[in-house]
C-alpha cells in the first residue's frame, strides 16, 4: 500500500522545488539550463533558473537568445522527464526540438538574475507537442516563443 501523501499530478510548489532537477533530464552539467521546476500540472509547466556567470550561454554579462532557447526546451523536458518518473513512473526520455517558431525576444536575463520560464501545452499528437512559451523576469517578459518538440522513441 502506498503511504505517500504526494498528489503527483497535482504537486505543490514547495513539493516541486523539492525535487532535484538533474533527476528529470536527460542533460548533464555544465549544460543543464534550468534552476527548479516550480509548476506542474495537465498543460502548463513552470521553472525558474539563476543566471550564474559560468553558464555555458552567458556573454557579456548577459545570457544570448540560444541559452534562452535552451532553457525553453528543457523546460519541456523537466515538465516529460516530471510526468515520466513521477506520474508514469518510467525513466527518462530524450527530446528534440523540432521547431521554434515566432519567436519574439525583448530582453535579456543578467547575471545573479533569476528569470522564470513557463510552457503551455497547446495541443499533442503522435508524440509531437506543440507549446507556447514565455521567459519573464523582474515582473517583464522577455521572450515569447512557439516550439514543437518530439519525444525520442526508446
Amino acid at each position: 500500500m502506498n503511504t505517500d501523501p504526494t498528489d503527483y499530478a497535482h504537486p505543490t510548489e514547495a513539493e516541486l522545488r523539492g525535487i532535484d532537477v538533474h533527476t528529470l533530464l536527460p542533460q548533464q552539467e555544465p549544460f543543464v539550463m534550468v534552476g527548479s521546476l516550480t509548476q506542474f500540472d495537465g498543460t502548463t509547466t513552470a521553472t525558474e533558473t539563476l543566471v550564474r556567470p559560468d553558464n555555458l550561454f552567458v556573454d557579456n554579462g548577459m545570457l544570448r537568445t540560444t541559452g534562452m532557447i535552451e532553457n525553453i526546451a528543457q523546460t519541456c523536458a523537466a515538465r516529460i522527464g516530471y510526468y515520466n518518473k513521477y506520474i508514469l513512473r518510467t525513466g527518462v526520455q530524450i527530446g528534440v526540438i523540432g521547431a521554434v517558431r515566432k519567436m519574439k525576444v525583448s530582453g535579456h536575463p543578467r547575471v545573479g538574475q533569476q528569470f522564470r520560464t513557463t510552457v503551455t501545452v497547446v495541443q499533442e499528437l503522435l508524440g509531437i507537442t506543440l507549446a507556447n512559451a514565455e521567459i519573464s523576469c523582474e515582473g517583464k517578459t522577455l521572450a515569447t516563443a512557439q516550439v514543437k518538440l518530439a519525444v525520442k522513441e526508446q
